[in-house]
């Protein structure tokens, strides 16, 4: 039969963005239509608001109800077309989040395999003694630094009933150095000039000359 009469194109399924859309121009051409129905209704009232009660007025009256109806009618026709809208985008939304959430997998699916073949190489032993010989290299610069604080000169504790007992025999010898050199400490005294000064003091020559 196919041979005969060949076989129906396979055309592509509509999706419910065509749908949404087409259904959207529908409503669009009732939009117009109910315009062009109120504009019609606008003018027989206009119309019967003037005529008196008679037979003109009940055959406007008439064509009025008939509009009225036609009205209704695409009335009723768009609010179920907006219904169907209404289904369509919450399942294409349905759709969209459906999409994004199986994105999502995929993305954590190859993330862990990534993560697994990273962590696979890293060897915790190694990390722990890599932190033990840190922790003992911190211990070597510590004792390194105490060791370069320590001082030479001055003793890490000091007896100051020594230091009192110091200073009382270094008073007691200023005062016999008092006692037997005069009255100015011998630390006092002016200091005498070096040997390597060329010219006497003038005072010595002033001494010598008067002796003479």
């Amino acid at each position: 039969m196919n041979r005969l009469f060949g076989s129906k194109p396979g055309a592509p399924k509509p999706t419910l963005s065509e749908a949404i859309t087409n259904i959207d121009t529908r409503i669009a051409s009732i939009d117009t239509k109910l315009k062009a129905l109120n504009g019609e209704l606008s003018a027989y009232q206009e119309k019967l608001s003037k005529l008196r009660e008679g037979p003109g007025k009940q055959a406007i009256k008439q064509k009025a109800l008939k509009v009225l109806q036609r009205r209704k009618a695409y009335e009723a026709e768009k609010e179920k077309l907006e219904g169907q809208v209404w289904n369509m985008e919450q399942a294409s939304s349905m759709q969209d989040n459906l999409k994004n959430v199986m994105t999502q997998v995929d993305a954590m699916k190859t993330t862990n395999k990534e993560l697994k073949k990273q962590y696979g190489k890293i060897d915790i032993d190694k990390i722990e003694r890599l932190q033990d010989e840190m922790a003992d290299l911190m211990d070597v610069g510590n004792e390194i630094q105490d060791s370069l604080a320590r001082s030479y000169d001055i003793p890490e504790e000091v007896d100051e009933a020594e230091l009192d007992a110091e200073l009382e025999a270094l008073g007691m010898e200023q005062e016999l150095e008092l006692e037997m050199g005069g009255a100015v400490p011998g630390f006092l005294q002016d200091e005498v000039a070096p040997e390597f000064v060329d010219e006497p003091p003038l005072v010595e020559d002033k001494v010598k000359e008067a002796a003479g």
